[in-house]
């Protein structure tokens, strides 16, 4: 008997290790067909299109690293110094902020719940580890913008582009992508379709992160908090505003007379590909 139990717990232990082994050794190559997150949407049938990542304007891929993981390149899954930035900024300001690299956020995308929670967090540590380790960080942006939500129900930044703009992520300006990246802390508050004063100001701050927008800009990343209400943008209107475009720049590349993007929001050369 006490064999037969010690099998049992050693099997309860080991599965959850080896199923997890075996979906991310999965999910290196194959598009999930869809996610712990997407399961628990509260708007229902979600739209979710996976583009590989040669389908996504390099604008896109620059613009999600400037806003979410400026060191996304750099670390191994987890930056130490944004999370105790956010705990220090969590303890006096009303907006929470979170301190979650993209890796993590792919992580918790993927396998996990939403909300806190120590048991949460260390299980997303383990498969943020786990993703480090068995994926290029070429695939990690890749996943990361194709499952993320990016509005009520749409998932990915071919659902979001499409919807929202008309035109697929392959095409995407510095101006769209900045616009569809800015609603990615609060999707389901903030609005690409009809962005209000704090997606605008956070949009043109990931434009001149990226190089692109007026040099006047804030090196400061805007704070909900200072500029919008907690209900800002819920209720999109009839006629999005007008994109701005560049004026500085054309659509996707960085003129030689324009000062080059800070070297954590780009993409390096020698990136190897998934």
């Amino acid at each position: 008997m006490g064999k037969f139990f010690s099998k049992a717990l050693l099997t309860l232990i080991l599965a959850p290790i080896v199923l997890s082994l075996v979906l991310v050794a999965a999910l290196r190559w194959v598009p999930p067909p869809t996610t712990s997150f997407m399961l628990q949407s509260p708007v229902k049938p979600v739209q979710y299109r996976w583009v590989p990542g040669d389908q996504i304007a390099p604008v896109g891929r620059k613009a999600v690293v400037a806003s979410e993981d400026q060191l996304f390149w750099q670390h191994h899954g987890f930056d130490v110094e944004a999370m105790q930035k956010a705990l220090e900024h969590n303890k006096t300001h009303r907006k929470i902020r979170g301190g979650s690299t993209i890796s993590q956020q792919t992580a918790k995308n993927l396998f996990l719940w939403q909300g806190g929670g120590y048991v949460r967090k260390a299980i997303e540590a383990y498969l943020t580890v786990l993703i480090e380790e068995m994926w290029p960080k070429q695939r990690i942006l890749e996943m990361y913008l194709n499952i993320a939500e990016f509005g009520p129900g749409v998932y990915g930044i071919e659902a979001a582009s499409r919807k929202y703009l008309g035109k697929p992520a392959s095409q995407l300006t510095p101006a769209d992508a900045a616009r569809l990246v800015a609603v990615l802390p609060s999707p389901r508050h903030w609005h690409a379709a009809a962005p209000g004063p704090y997606v605008q100001s956070r949009a043109a701050w990931i434009l001149s992160q990226i190089g692109y927008g007026s040099p006047s800009v804030s090196e400061e990343e805007p704070e909900p908090g200072e500029l919008a209400p907690e209900t800002e943008d819920i209720a999109p209107t009839s006629q999005p505003p007008a994109e701005e475009a560049p004026t500085e720049s054309p659509p996707d590349e960085t003129p030689a007379e324009q000062a080059p993007s800070p070297p954590t929001s780009e993409e390096p050369s020698s990136a190897p590909s998934p």
